[in-house]
């Protein structure tokens, strides 16, 4: 039974003395390795910031949207109620004309370029 208690205290004392020589740099490299993963690894520094700017860039892209939306649905309610914009749209994408009216379409080719100075 001696022998056991003596076997067991040379590994302590080799456990010791590994620990003395070499735990400093054991902590050191366990430390170094928590900072890699926490800027590097999946949850870490980066990957936060990249998912931050993705956010920021749905954000926008929502805000953008939703801004589409509203000017889209004062355009269904202008078709809706007003008179001149269904007018204006059946004249000039419809080619419909009143009554009495005529439409004389001049090609492309023979077009005037629009000078914007010209115009009032």
């Amino acid at each position: 039974m001696g022998s056991a208690k003596l076997k067991k205290r040379e590994a302590n004392e080799g456990l010791e003395a590994f620990l003395r020589q070499y735990g400093a740099t054991l902590l050191g490299l366990l430390l170094l390795a928590l900072v890699v993963h926490d800027i590097f690894g999946t949850h870490g520094y980066l990957a936060m910031r990249r998912t931050q700017q993705e956010i920021k860039k749905v954000k926008a892209d929502i805000e953008h949207l939703h801004k589409e939306n509203v000017g889209l649905e004062n355009e269904v309610k202008d078709l809706k109620s007003d008179p001149r914009k269904i007018e204006k749209i059946a004249r000039d994408e419809l080619c419909l004309a009143k009554p009495g009216e005529v439409i004389i379409k001049i090609p492309q080719s023979q077009q005037l370029p629009a000078d914007p100075a010209s115009r009032p």
